[in-house]
């Protein structure tokens, strides 16, 4: 799930990222072997029936001179592709139109039996894992301020707002626990906001030993930018001018991403699709560089002990490994804020050795009954009901004080909105009053 920039979040985390992939200037600064992008070049052609070398370059996110030119001049030589014609243009050899032959078909089909990925050209693990330590989440610092501007539409206690801040810049890991119905989840989201401001690179895709990982994700990434041809970076190429930025690198909001009981063992390896012959990275990938929310932590479909254990190794070495169809594993970097937030008694899910390996523990407990006054003003106040302080303290009374209930932080809205409800239903405007309260607790309340 991918959070909308919905508060005023951190201002110093909307920085431009400190890494830029510079385009490569030869087939070699690809770190990928003309025989691979040959294949991927043979397969995108294959599908898409005939392309221009313009066209092609932008289909594999490649520079077209000393690097898009020499593979289709190795295809064209092997007499795998042919030129058709020309769309003419200032350029006339990326104009040239190039359609597979029948050699180039059959070379295609096997190597599909293979690999089926025929998109944005891959960069290697090497290359990736680089990247991803030269923009390691603790470039993104926040402040008290910060802290403050993005909780303000919460009603927190300063012990809580103050263990916030370090937690997120430490950038590892919080636990997250309390009551239900207290804001876990709506804290973590609010952090996961102030970490999205923030600004990275990935990659479209990984390549290890000829395979493939599918990394950018459209339902979890959020582009900041493309078209990233047109920009160049001053002074950084041969002679001191300016060089292009790499396409096959996206500019994206540092990602977050909130898993709950769907959660399983599975999703956090590589997923290997059978009919397109590639990899799907885990979410735990998908999340480096921002933050994982495990939402409900012990509400999972497997055991939390199994979880934890999944994520020992990564929590304390900040590194993961991941498995390969072959049998082989790979490191990758393990490089996110990963927030476990938990109705759940601590001591009913992990135990000592796990609890020291999480950086930080938070608390969020019942609200006070001042922060439950101000909880309601400020619900009553955003449904447009005007507030009535007598009206409050018969509910505090009736309905906490007399039947020994806990304060909740979600009652308030809870309560004013199936008073908004009942009162849609019947035609009026909703207002504080004791029949309209008894109305809407009767109909909220369940002892348990």
């Amino acid at each position: 799930m991918v959070l909308p920039v919905t508060t005023n979040a951190a201002h110093q985390t909307n920085q431009a990222p400190g890494f830029e992939p510079l385009s490569p200037r030869s087939i070699e600064e690809t770190g990928l072997g003309i025989g691979f992008l040959s294949d991927l070049v043979l397969k995108v052609l294959y599908f898409e029936g005939y392309l221009s070398g313009h066209q092609m370059a932008e289909a594999i996110k490649l520079p077209f001179k000393n690097v898009t030119d020499r593979v289709l001049e190795f295809l064209k030589r092997d007499r795998f592709i042919e030129v058709k014609g020309s769309t003419g243009g200032a350029y006339a050899e990326s104009a040239y139109e190039y359609v597979i032959t029948t050699k180039g078909t059959e070379r295609a089909r096997e190597i599909l039996d293979r690999v089926q990925y025929a998109g944005p050209s891959p960069v290697t693990l090497q290359a990736y894992k680089a990247a991803m330590h030269k923009q390691a989440l603790q470039e993104v610092e926040i402040g008290p301020q910060d802290v403050r501007d993005a909780m303000s539409h919460m009603v927190l206690s300063d012990r809580v707002l103050n263990q916030i801040g370090p937690a997120v810049n430490s950038s590892r890991s919080i636990f997250l626990f309390g009551h239900p119905g207290n804001g876990k989840t709506t804290i973590a989201e609010a952090i996961g906001l102030m970490i999205f401001r923030g600004e990275m690179y990935i990659p479209y895709a990984v390549e290890v030993n000829g395979q493939i990982i599918r990394l950018f994700d459209a339902t979890i990434h959020r582009v900041v930018s493309e078209g990233l041809e047109s920009r160049t970076t001053p002074g950084t190429g041969p002679l001191g001018e300016g060089q292009r930025l790499d396409r096959r690198w996206l500019r994206i909001r540092r990602p977050v991403v909130i898993a709950g009981g769907e959660l399983t063992l599975e999703s956090l390896d590589l997923s290997w699709d059978e009919s397109k012959r590639y990899y799907e990275a885990p979410l735990q990938m998908k999340a480096n560089g921002g933050m994982f929310l495990i939402d409900d932590f012990g509400r999972q479909q497997i055991r939390p002990r199994d979880l934890l254990n999944r994520w020992i190794v990564p929590l304390e070495k900040r590194f993961d490994y991941l498995t390969l169809q072959t049998g082989g594993t790979i490191e990758i970097p393990f490089d996110m804020l990963i927030i476990f937030a938990t109705n759940l008694e601590p001591r009913d899910l992990v135990d000592e050795a796990f609890l020291r390996r999480i950086r930080h523990k938070i608390e969020i407990n019942n609200p006070t009954f001042d922060e439950y006054r101000e909880i309601f003003r400020r619900i009553a106040q955003s449904r447009g009901i005007p507030y009535d302080e007598q009206i409050l303290a018969y509910i505090l009374q009736e309905y906490y004080i007399k039947p020994d209930r806990p304060l909740r932080s979600c009652h308030p809205r809870d309560i004013l909105d199936h008073l908004t409800d009942i009162a849609r239903f019947q035609g009026i405007q909703p207002r504080l009053n004791k029949e309209s309260i008894d109305h809407a607790c009767s109909g909220y309340f369940v002892d348990l």
